[in-house]
């Protein structure tokens, strides 16, 4: 929404990448309000915003899903995310929204972002078909990890050890390194929309994701890691050797690798994609499939519950990579966090009036209410037993 945004966009190394006529912005942001964002700005360019996705819409010759990449801290990627995905539901009910969202860390400089994050994840739980949630605070970690693992590398190579690829960056607000958090969200991208670009032996259709890992309706929100984490920007220097396949396929399920910051080997899996990239063939990703199946806490409906896509087409610099998908009942964590921060100043009423100038309070108390049974059930379903005897159903027919 804010021109000088998209303005440093325009005026940088990627500014050919980008349709002007696509940008749409205002003369200001939502100001970190959800409710202004949603209720102010969402109906003022409600025709705007759907006209710009109609003519890619019919541009397109197989139309396959709306993705969504927006933050939930602030006002505009939150609230007016959230209004674009009703719309969506509204104007093309029949085709899947995905959205990559990135949850705001405890330590977030908007003050407001439990109140944003809230309202937008109740927002996504009703809306979207499916959530890849991405923290800022699990990014940091791994880019500091990364950085303090390349420290003993050779002068002139800027990465070794952990992962091969530059995730330094330049250090942005607070401190922290952005281009590199931001590489590995784009990462991310890269590896889910890989089977509609490349062809491969058993590419995965993205749509296939929802069917594949959404056992029930509104717990779609999926925990992503990849291997590796970073590709290589030091081509023709001096870099670590690739990694095995088998060490491949135990770093996606390694805490260390998580865009969010739990640890799914602790919770239960209630589904598992794995979409692979390179010189790999099937035998070797059942078997290690098989391998660490062993040490994986799988709900007791779906013990076979892994979904394999093999797309033929490497990621530049690496031989081959991995990106698992998981609807891991680990997931509750992060939601419970988010309804803890949101009590903190709902308890208080700090800051409440400017959202209440747009929404009804009741709406902002429905929210959380949301948020905390999206949690609780996953929490059931984490303590979930195999029932003593299975009903069976008495076949119809003439007796």
């Amino acid at each position: 929404m804010e021109e000088g945004v998209t303005n440093e966009l325009l005026s940088g190394p990627m500014r050919d990448v980008f349709d002007t006529k696509q940008f749409i912005t205002g003369q200001s942001g939502s100001g970190n309000n959800w409710a202004c964002g949603s209720h102010h700005y969402g109906p003022m360019y409600r025709d705007t915003l759907l006209e710009a996705v109609r003519r890619q819409a019919e541009d397109a010759d197989s139309l396959q899903s709306f993705l969504l990449l927006h933050s939930l801290g602030g006002g505009t990627g939150s609230g007016l995310g959230s209004y674009m995905l009703g719309a969506l539901a509204d104007e093309y009910p029949d085709v899947y929204r995905f959205s990559v969202s990135v949850f705001p860390s405890e330590d977030d400089d908007v003050v407001t972002s439990p109140y944003n994050a809230m309202l937008s994840c109740a927002a996504l739980a009703e809306h979207a078909d499916c959530v890849m949630p991405v923290e800022n605070q699990a990014l940091m970690d791994i880019v500091t990890s990364i950085q303090s693992k390349s420290l003993g590398s050779q002068r002139g190579s800027s990465l070794s050890g952990l992962d091969s690829g530059d995730v330094g960056g330049r250090a942005g607000h607070g401190g922290k390194p952005w281009d590199g958090m931001n590489g590995i969200a784009a990462n991310l991208l890269l590896n889910l929309t890989a089977g509609m670009r490349f062809d491969g032996s058993l590419n995965v259709d993205i749509n296939e994701i929802t069917t594949n890992l959404v056992p029930f309706p509104k717990l779609h929100f999926l925990l992503s890691s990849m291997s590796p984490v970073a590709m290589s920007a030091d081509r023709g220097r001096n870099i670590p050797a690739p990694r095995t396949m088998d060490q491949i396929f135990t770093e996606v399920f390694g805490r260390d690798r998580q865009l969010a910051s739990v640890d799914p080997r602790r919770s239960t899996y209630l589904a598992c994609a794995l979409m692979l990239r390179g010189g790999v063939n099937i035998s070797d990703a059942n078997r290690n499939v098989e391998r660490l199946r062993r040490g994986l806490k799988m709900a007791h409906w779906v013990s076979d519950g892994f979904k394999v896509g093999l797309c033929d087409r490497a990621p530049v610099g690496t031989p081959y990579s991995a990106l698992c998908l998981a609807n891991n009942c680990a997931m509750q964590r992060p939601l419970d966090a988010m309804n803890e921060r949101f009590g903190k100043l709902r308890k208080r009423n700090v800051y409440l009036h400017h959202y209440t100038e747009y929404m009804d309070l009741a709406d902002i108390d429905g929210a959380a209410e949301c948020i905390q049974d999206l949690g609780a059930e996953y929490g059931r379903l984490d303590i979930a037993r195999v029932p003593d005897t299975v009903p069976s159903i008495e076949p119809l027919g003439i007796r």
